[in-house]
């Protein structure tokens, strides 16, 4: 075993992967939350965060915690498409009273998405969301959610929104008392350039950096370690995107990431503050 590897394993203790994908879905997953979470044990991770595009992953969570077994916790959370009700603060307060923490902006039914063409996992037809106005001001219910979130303390991630959408919320929302999370900058239908996103680390915004985004050549493995370096690692987490099925399993893909990081330059300590540190204090409350 070559000594970034071993060191990987080592850092695998404790971490967190707060974007993963699980049956049962309407899309192909690999594994269910259950086995998703034991997979997570066999790591030594401390949790993971259950993502469903249309369906809120509370009852998932709660359940799986109850009767898995492991010491890993799951996590859920809300996506705002339509199924949902789009851009719905009640919805966040019911997930919220659930014992969610993490909301995250309309992702597939996003019109940035949207634009990009269907993708094979999309299954109706529908509008568009999104969160401008006919002026491209921010629409008015944006400001309810804040309020809902900020009441709680919780989480908004930026979904698929378009990249200026991206930029204006989280701007607004730090404004707003609101604590923000920069979805994967560096996929393909949501970069953004990093002049903007090193304004919103300087702003409070945490920036998620995902593995998928360089195992599917969205961003180089260097590009990806420069990034990091570029933000500092105080205002970034990792995390996977992972749970497709013929992919690597999510921990499995966690353990990946922290090793060519680790092959990368990123330093031990850095990668424990982007895996433990920072996922922590967005769901330990």
């Amino acid at each position: 075993m070559n000594t970034f590897r071993e060191l990987a394993m080592n850092l695998m203790e404790g971490t967190y992967d707060l974007h993963t994908h699980n049956h049962p879905s309407h899309f192909n997953r690999a594994l269910d939350a259950f086995e998703v979470l034991r997979e997570a044990d066999k790591y030594g991770m401390a949790g993971i965060m259950l993502k469903s595009h249309y369906e809120c992953t509370a009852d998932a969570a709660t359940l799986t915690n109850r009767y898995a077994g492991t010491k890993a916790k799951a996590y859920g959370s809300l996506v705002l498409n339509w199924p949902a009700g789009g851009l719905n603060p009640y919805a966040i307060e019911s997930a919220i009273e659930m014992g969610i923490r993490y909301i995250w902006m309309p992702t597939l039914d996003a019109v940035n998405s949207m634009s990009f063409g269907r993708m094979p996992i999309e299954f109706f037809d529908r509008p568009g969301i999104t969160v401008f106005d006919e002026q491209g001001k921010l629409l008015p219910v944006i400001y309810d959610i804040f309020e809902v979130l900020r009441k709680h303390d919780a989480y908004l991630a930026t979904g698929h929104v378009a990249p200026e959408e991206s930029i204006v919320l989280c701007r607004a929302g730090i404004e707003s008392g609101v604590n923000m999370i920069l979805t994967h900058p560096d996929w393909n239908r949501t970069v953004v350039p990093f002049d903007l996103q090193k304004e919103m680390a300087g702003v409070g915004v945490l920036v998620e950096k995902v593995w998928m985004n360089v195992s599917e050549g969205d961003i180089s493995r260097k590009g990806m370690a420069e990034s990091i370096k570029g933000l500092g690692a105080e205002n970034v987490f990792m995390v996977t995107d992972r749970g497709q099925a013929g992919h690597e399993l999510p921990p499995a893909a966690m353990l990946d990431f922290i090793e060519e990081m680790l092959r990368q330059g990123i330093s031990a300590q850095d990668i424990k503050t982007m895996t433990i540190d920072n996922p922590h204090r967005i769901v330990e409350f």
